[in-house]
């Protein structure tokens, strides 16, 4: 990117039994756009004792993306939806004000060797619609606009670019991009950005100015319609980002709001066993952790 205001590096992050890279929130970068937190996982490989158990959490004022590279999830929340991820598929769930989900390894691998890869994102609502209802959208990888340009492969997978439109029900103008190249090339799509942009290097890595930026960093644009760099071969990135909001945002442990207030309700409700519980799966709980580092 010809225009690089900031990079930020993966740091480790313990999840409860599972590390992962932790991208967003930065000190020096909450946000970008409405994208409000980035978790890298793995990869890993889970022997046939060892499975991925994310117990039932609530949310508030969000909305989740996890997208898959390799292994499974099995999706399950308080609106009754019980979906299996799968790699390349989108697993869209907008909390409002208050959603429960649990992320585990689906049954029919939890007695063999697995592997797990992927991104989990949140993205924040926009303060009107911080309290909507809950709701749950997945779109199977078949459903995500593909296309090649010179040799270069896109996918959009939430949000609106290149004048194409991802099915995924997003709240507010922004974009998520998967880039692939098997050679070297130089790209200038700065025009089919728009309001802030991070680029993710997952493989291989890009060129700007003279510097070459690999793996497990994200790079923030000055100006995102001034996005150009060269792609280097065999790589594969990640482009995010849209219309940041005028307010400011507030994340707490799984929640997410414009009101401090807000959270502390969420906090409470929490606490006091008030959120929604997931069907066949009411006993489980997560606690509101004593101490929290995002």
């Amino acid at each position: 990117m010809s225009n690089i205001n900031l990079i930020i590096e993966e740091r480790a992050a313990d999840i409860g039994k599972f590390m992962v890279g932790r991208l967003l929130p930065f000190r020096q970068k909450r946000m970008v756009g409405p994208f409000i937190y980035i978790d890298h996982m793995g990869p890993v490989k889970l022997h046939e004792r060892e499975n991925f158990d994310v117990l039932p959490h609530p949310h508030i004022g969000l909305s989740t993306l996890t997208f898959l590279f390799e292994g499974s999830i099995m999706h399950r929340d308080s609106l009754g939806n019980a979906v299996e991820i799968n790699p390349g598929a989108v697993n869209w769930m907008t909390a409002g004000r208050g959603i429960v989900h649990s992320e585990r390894t689906p049954e029919r691998l939890r007695h063999s060797d697995k592997e797990l890869h992927g991104l989990q994102i949140w993205v924040a609502l926009p303060q009107a619609l911080e309290t909507m209802e809950p709701e749950f959208f997945h779109a199977e990888k078949e459903r995500i606009p593909s296309w090649e340009t010179d040799q270069v492969t896109y996918k959009l997978i939430a949000g609106a670019a290149f004048d194409r439109q991802s099915p995924v029900p997003v709240y507010s103008p922004l974009y998520m991009l998967e880039i692939r190249s098997a050679e070297k090339r130089v790209l200038d799509i700065g025009k089919h950005l728009y309001g802030e942009s991070g680029l993710y290097i997952l493989e291989g890595g890009i060129e700007s100015e003279g510097h070459v930026y690999g793996p497990k960093q994200i790079l923030v644009a000055k100006d995102s319609s001034l996005c150009s760099f060269t792609i280097l071969e065999h790589s594969v990135i990640y482009i995010f980002g849209g219309e940041p909001f005028p307010e400011e945002r507030y994340i707490d442990w799984n929640f997410v709001s414009s009101e401090k207030s807000r959270i502390e309700a969420a906090k409470q409700r929490w606490a006091a066993r008030g959120f929604d519980t997931i069907p066949g799966d009411e006993t489980a709980f997560v606690p509101y952790p004593s101490r929290i580092k995002q």
